[in-house]
C-alpha cells in the first residue's frame, strides 16, 4: 500500500467513526443501550462510570481488528483510523467537556467552545427521551439545539 491509501483509510475511518458514534449514540445508547449510558447522565463522584463499559467493548473490538491487520493490512489501518477518533473523542469528550482526568479547561470561543456547548445542551435533557446533539465532533448550532430542546420539552 501506498502512504496516500494508508492516510486515506485513516482519515476516512475516523470520518466513519463520527457517523457511526452518532448513530451508535442516538440508537443503541439512548436505546436498548441505556442500561449503561444513564451512568453518563446523572451525577457522580465515581472516577469510573459504567457507561465506559462501551469504551472498553469498543477497544476490544479495535485490537481484534489491528490483528486482523497482520493478515490484510487495510484492516490494521483502518483500526488505526479508529484508534485516532478513539484519541480525538477522549480529548473533546472526556477531558474538553466533561473535565475528566484533571482537565479545567471552558474554551470561551471557536470550534472547542461551540462543541462544548453542543454536548451541554445534549445533557439538559433528563433520562434518555428527547436529548439533541448526538455527534462528538460536529456541533450543530447552539441555538438550533436550544430551539429544539425547547421545543421537545414543551411538547
Amino acid at each position: 500500500m501506498t502512504w496516500y491509501e494508508k492516510l486515506l483509510i485513516v482519515v476516512g475511518m475516523v470520518l466513519f467513526m463520527e457517523c457511526f458514534a452518532w448513530a451508535t449514540h442516538k440508537y443503541v445508547m439512548h436505546g436498548w443501550g441505556w442500561g449503561w449510558h444513564r451512568s453518563h447522565h446523572e451525577p457522580h463522584d465515581n472516577t469510573v462510570e459504567r457507561n465506559d463499559l462501551y469504551a472498553v467493548t469498543f477497544a476490544a473490538i479495535v485490537i481484534a481488528l489491528f490483528a486482523a491487520g497482520t493478515w490484510w493490512e487495510p484492516v490494521w489501518w483502518a483500526a488505526l483510523g479508529i484508534t485516532v477518533y478513539g484519541a480525538i473523542y477522549a480529548f473533546v469528550h472526556d477531558m474538553l467537556v466533561h473535565q475528566r482526568f484533571g482537565m479545567r479547561w471552558v474554551p470561551r470561543r471557536g470550534y472547542f467552545k461551540r462543541l462544548h456547548q453542543a454536548h451541554r445542551l445534549h445533557h439538559a435533557a433528563r433520562g434518555k427521551e428527547g436529548a439533541v446533539s448526538f455527534g462528538f465532533l460536529f456541533a450543530p448550532d447552539p441555538a438550533r439545539l436550544k430551539r429544539q430542546l425547547s421545543e421537545r420539552t414543551n411538547r
